[in-house]
């Protein structure tokens, strides 16, 4: 079992920045990919950026050049930072964990973080 905390969201103007933050509770090398994904109100959960546990990075295109997805193995966390945000950007944002066992593979959510961004 993993369990998944994010933090880091809130109200942000155009063009301002956030860095979200999600802490997992066992050693994040263990996992084989951790992401983050959001949500719109109305819209599907879409992928914004994931990371392998190599450091192997892959974005969404709209999120390429404004996005950085980053880990921090020593303290078992990955970070969103989220530069020149738009209306657009606002949903929920969610951590996963993509976590192989053998020949089990896991997928563990957090509980997602509003991000909200005004015009």
């Amino acid at each position: 079992q993993v369990q998944l905390v994010e933090s880091g969201g809130g109200l942000v103007q155009a063009g301002g920045s956030l860095r979200l933050s999600c802490a997992a509770s066992i050693n994040i090398l263990s996992i084989n990919v951790m992401g983050w994904y959001r949500q719109a109100p109305g819209k599907q959960r879409e992928l914004v950026a994931d990371i392998t546990s190599g450091g192997t990075t892959n974005y969404a295109e709209s999120m390429k050049g404004r996005f950085t997805i980053s880990r921090d193995n020593a303290k078992n966390t990955v970070y969103l930072q989220m530069n020149s945000l738009k209306p657009e950007d606002t949903a929920v944002y969610y951590c996963n964990a993509r976590y192989e066992l053998g020949y089990r593979i896991d997928y563990y959510w957090g509980q997602g973080t509003q991000v909200t961004v005004s015009s």
